[in-house]
C-alpha cells in the first residue's frame, strides 16, 4: 500500500481523529447546504459566522466543498478500498411528473426532495455525494463509526417516510467494498466519491425498487443489525451477474 493510499485510509475509516472531530463540530450548526468533506454550513444564517470566525466560505471551484477543503481535495488526489454502506433513491415517474408541471413547478418539486434527502443524509452522518437529476447518492464511510451499515438502512426508512406524501421515492442499500477518495482528472476539480461494482449494486437496487420501497441488500442487512422485524426477502436477477442477489424489502 502506498503513502497516499494510507492516508486516505486513514481519512475515510476515521483513524484521522480530527476528521471525525470536525465534522461532529460542524454538525450541530444550523445551516444548508453544507461542505461534502466537513459538514461546515454554507449557507443559512450561520454562513456569515462561519465566514468570519472558521474562516471557510464555498469554494468558486466547486461549491459542493467549502474553500478549505476543496484544497485539500485538488492537492490529495487518490483513494483507498474500504468497505462502506451506500444509499440511492430517486423519484419514481419523474417523468411523467415533468409532463404534467410547468417547469418551474418541477423544479420547486425536486427541490424540496433534494433538501428533505439532504437533510435526513446528513442528520444520520452520510456524505451526499451527488443530487443530480432526480436521484440522490450517499455515502456511508467508516469514519462516521461502525455503524455505518445500520445509518444507512435506517436513513432509507427515514427518507421513505419524510417523502410519502411529497413524491413517489424508491431506495436502494448495499453494503461492499469501493474505491473511495479524490477522483478527477488532471484539468478539473477532483470530486469525492464512490468507484466500484458495490457502487453499480447500489445503483441497480434503486433502479428496481418500487414507490414507496427500499431494497436492502443481504450484506448491508447484516452488517446493520438492524431491528427491522421480518423484512421479507426477495432474490433478484441483476444484469451481468450470474448468481442472483438476495435483498430484504423495506416499505414506508
Amino acid at each position: 500500500m502506498t503513502d497516499n493510499e494510507q492516508f486516505w485510509r486513514a481519512i475515510v475509516t476515521g483513524d484521522a481523529g480530527v476528521m471525525r472531530r470536525e465534522r461532529r463540530r460542524h454538525r450541530r450548526i444550523p445551516g444548508a447546504p453544507r461542505c461534502k468533506t466537513c459538514l461546515v454550513p454554507l449557507g443559512g444564517p450561520a454562513a456569515s459566522v462561519v465566514r468570519l470566525v472558521l474562516k471557510r466560505r464555498p469554494s468558486a471551484k466547486n461549491p459542493n466543498y467549502c474553500d478549505v477543503c476543496e484544497t485539500f481535495v485538488r492537492t490529495h488526489p487518490g483513494g483507498a478500498e474500504v468497505e462502506i454502506s451506500m444509499l440511492f433513491a430517486d423519484v419514481r415517474g419523474s417523468t411523467t411528473l415533468a409532463e404534467q408541471m410547468r417547469p418551474s413547478e418541477f423544479s420547486r418539486l425536486m427541490n424540496r426532495f433534494f433538501d428533505c434527502a439532504n437533510r435526513v443524509v446528513i442528520d444520520s452522518d452520510g456524505l451526499v455525494d451527488k443530487l443530480v437529476g432526480d436521484e440522490v447518492v450517499a455515502l456511508y464511510v467508516p469514519a462516521i463509526g461502525p455503524d455505518h451499515a445500520r445509518k444507512a438502512v435506517e436513513a432509507a426508512g427515514d427518507l421513505l417516510r419524510a417523502t410519502a406524501d411529497l413524491v413517489p421515492v424508491g431506495a436502494g442499500v448495499h453494503t461492499g467494498v469501493a474505491y473511495v477518495g479524490a477522483v478527477g482528472s488532471d484539468s478539473t476539480v477532483a470530486d469525492f466519491t464512490a468507484l466500484g461494482d458495490a457502487v453499480n449494486v447500489t445503483a441497480r437496487l434503486a433502479s428496481l425498487a418500487g414507490a414507496g420501497e427500499a431494497l436492502i441488500s443481504e450484506a448491508a442487512h447484516t452488517a446493520s443489525g438492524s431491528d427491522l422485524g421480518d423484512l421479507h426477502r426477495r432474490d433478484l436477477s441483476l444484469k451481468g451477474r450470474d448468481a442472483p442477489l438476495a435483498v430484504r424489502v423495506l416499505r414506508a
